[in-house]
């Protein structure tokens, strides 16, 4: 009987709490692809050069300054190592996959807090003079409410061809004409 009791009473103070609807599960980070390709009117020799994180300085905006780590003196390859700073943010880029002769590129990238990120290049040869490049972007929220800043992020990266096309574009006619920046 006593045990009754103590049982009826212990269901007695979590009737309460049985009855209170259960908090909302947590919000799960999401994770978006986008790609783009375009066309570089260059051999593939010219073109993959534009994609290290060297050679991107070449075309890029001046918010692409890479700081490396490692190696030491800065190469595009394999494993290289390097930050690029995005006005209060710092971000870490490891260079994953540097293969010339596959004509296949990749990054992963981390902002710390917020993100993490792949970017995959490949390279096609349509012609001696022309290349097809294709980029898949990969983010993934590190956190819920790091969601909205990747999408907004992954929105961005669907037009990047353009924007791309046309900074690649002026930095060969640059160099047609004997400019140097």
């Amino acid at each position: 009987m006593k045990n009754l009791i103590t049982l009826i009473a212990a269901a007695g103070l979590a009737a309460p709490l049985l009855s209170q609807p259960s908090p909302e599960p947590p919000k799960p980070c999401i994770q978006l692809r986008a790609s783009f390709g375009f066309i570089v009117h260059a051999p593939y020799a010219v073109t993959s050069s534009l994609f290290g994180p060297i050679g991107e300085r070449t075309w890029a905006d001046e918010d692409w300054d890479p700081k490396f780590i490692y190696p030491q003196p800065a190469n595009d390859q394999e494993g290289a190592v390097f930050t690029v700073s995005h006005g209060t943010h710092s971000t870490v880029w490891v260079n994953t996959l540097f293969d010339l002769e596959a004509r296949h590129f990749q990054y992963v990238y981390f902002l710390p807090e917020l993100m993490a990120a792949t970017v995959d290049v490949r390279f096609k040869t349509i012609d001696a003079g022309t290349t097809q490049v294709n980029v898949v972007y990969t983010r993934t929220a590190l956190t819920p409410e790091a969601n909205e800043h990747v999408a907004k992020m992954s929105e961005g990266d669907k037009k990047k061809d353009k924007e791309w096309q046309q900074a690649i574009d002026n930095y060969l006619a640059r160099m047609k004409s004997g400019q140097r920046q």
